[in-house]
């Protein structure tokens, strides 16, 4: 199984959350953090996929970051 750590963080500044992982490479943004884990969550496979890397059998977890931008 591979596992991605998915880091979540809100920038005020833009008044959003956003997530990022350079991993997959993955940066998604939306007001809602629940929303924006679902996201991630859709679009992780096919991002993998699109880069040649495996795609099935993933885990993702998810690290919320107070203070954060971009």
């Amino acid at each position: 199984m591979n596992e991605y750590a998915i880091m979540i963080a809100w920038d005020a500044e833009a008044s959003k959350w956003y997530a990022l992982n350079d991993d997959i490479p993955i940066l998604l943004e939306d007001y809602s953090m629940d929303r924006l884990i679902e996201r991630v969550k859709a679009a992780a496979p096919e991002l993998l996929e699109l880069n040649g890397q495996p795609y099935t059998n993933i885990r993702l977890s998810f690290t919320k970051e107070r203070h954060a931008g971009y």
